[in-house]
């Protein structure tokens, strides 16, 4: 027999699902690159040079308006990339940072911190629905305190699976509508394992904990070691308990949960006040991605990480006490030190001083400056980013100083693409782009410098090289 909500409590959550989702990361970073692009104007105007964008993206050209459109809805009312301002929109707090510090963890943290039911991610009629069923729901957080007790309560590692968070908790109003206490749904939860009583797993039953779920993985809260279990990610735990202490909360609909009713125009009223709230300055939050903790696979590893690290700090004359959550830094140290092992395994090691890290401040066109063999210039720009996966799609910008560096400089120029996952930490180089430009090899758009896009898979354009690090 398969378990049931009791009736009087069941209400079934609904949220936007993004046709990319699949490709949720890939699709995230190029579009938040794209969002900042585009200057505050006119709604229709926005919407016109988004989809412009949308369409550029691998696969998009012969899609119909109507999916375009889809994309540009779900990517604003998911992940409020965009900020609206009466007759005008402009990119978010959200996009700028995911552009700026390509940080995908990073900005799925934030997204999951801010997301509640109900909330203006969905349509108008289900945000109804759960205003009239009196909901007030945070998803995220609730699971990490249900995780949280558990652990707590027997001392040792415990798991959900989707198939428990649907149906008692996401279907269950005891949770969604009266933040019934977690040790309650534990119990509850035990109780049916114990009873061996099995869930409707169906694809379209679980699907929305499921989007939850598998954005908390990527936003390295949770892990799962066979896609069906999930445990909280003890590394994170500062982070875990920020979300578990947490009393952010959008009011704009809290009068109307009480009321148990709003119309559809009261509804839309609180349209812009939401995409402010989830575009906030927190300031007293950090969610950076501390490098070692996500590319450890337990606590031992990171302390042997940590170890080497501070090892590898103490040998960069040039670079003074670094921090494993900036994302840029750490790249360029990761290829700074890529070049000393170079050099070193090319037996020069007399060259290795003329190896540097060059300060931002000092606008040369590039982050490195480092050595051939055969003691020529090697001028480098390091673009790091970091992932839950792999990344397929690679497009990177150049500031009109850099892509005039790299003219300058033609093939001693070298652009370096570090991808930073999980599962690999993946680098490939780039020599001459102006060249490959020229050559028809990369496509290059001019936006106050230079867009590139390129394919990872053609070695005409440039080819990967183990990454020769401390990290290893």
């Amino acid at each position: 027999m398969k378990y049931q909500v009791p009736e009087e409590y069941y209400f079934r959550i609904h949220h936007v699902r993004p046709r990319f989702k699949n490709d949720i990361e890939n699709v995230l970073v190029y579009m938040a690159t794209e969002i900042t692009k585009i200057p505050k104007s006119k709604k229709d105007e926005f919407a016109s040079s988004l989809n412009n964008a949308i369409r550029r993206y691998p696969g998009n050209i012969v899609k119909k308006i109507k999916t375009i459109n889809n994309w540009r809805t779900e990517i604003s009312s998911l992940f409020g990339f965009l900020l609206f301002d009466g007759d005008f929109t402009e990119p978010g707090r959200r996009a700028i940072e995911l552009s700026e510090n390509q940080d995908l963890i990073q900005c799925f943290k934030y997204y999951l911190y801010n997301f509640q039911y109900p909330g203006a991610h969905m349509k108008v009629q289900e945000i109804s629905k759960q205003i009239n069923a009196g909901i007030h729901f945070k998803p995220a957080q609730y699971i990490l305190c249900l995780l949280k007790f558990a652990e707590n309560k027997t001392n040792s590692r415990q798991f959900i699976t989707k198939a428990e968070a649907c149906h008692c908790i996401f279907n269950d109003l005891r949770c969604t509508r009266d933040n019934e206490q977690v040790s309650a749904v534990w119990q509850r939860i035990i109780n049916n394992r114990n009873a061996q009583v099995e869930y409707d797993e169906s694809g379209d039953v679980i699907r929305y904990v499921g989007d939850i779920l598998d954005y908390m993985e990527i936003a390295n809260l949770i892990k799962s070691y066979d896609g069906k279990s999930f445990y909280l990610n003890t590394l994170e735990n500062e982070t875990i308990l920020k979300f578990i202490n947490s009393n952010e909360w959008f009011t704009g609909y809290d009068n109307f949960i009480q009321a148990r009713q709003a119309t559809y125009d009261e509804i839309n009223g609180c349209y812009e006040q939401w995409f402010q709230y989830v575009n906030r300055d927190i300031k007293e939050t950090d969610f950076e991605t501390n490098i070692l903790a996500f590319i450890a696979s337990n606590e031992k590893e990171y302390e042997d990480l940590n170890k080497s690290f501070e090892l590898f700090d103490q040998k960069l004359n040039d670079a003074s006490s670094l921090k494993t959550k900036d994302i840029g830094d750490i790249g360029e140290s990761l290829v700074h030190s890529h070049e000393c092992q170079r050099i070193k395994i090319g037996g020069r090691t007399d060259l290795i001083h003329l190896i540097k890290r060059i300060p931002t401040q000092f606008a040369v066109g590039y982050d490195i400056q480092s050595v051939e063999l055969d003691e020529r210039k090697r001028y480098i720009e390091v673009k790091t980013t970091i992932s839950s996966k792999p990344l397929h799609f690679n497009k990177i910008h150049l500031t009109p100083n850099k892509w005039n560096t790299a003219n300058t400089n033609r093939d001693r120029y070298f652009v370096y693409r570090l991808m930073i996952s999980k599962s690999e930490k993946k680098l490939f180089l780039i020599q001459d782009p102006v060249g490959l430009y020229k050559k028809d090899l990369i496509e290059m758009i001019p936006k106050d410098g230079a867009d590139i896009t390129f394919n990872i898979n053609d070695s005409n354009i440039g080819h990967f090289e183990e990454l020769l690090t401390w990290i290893n």
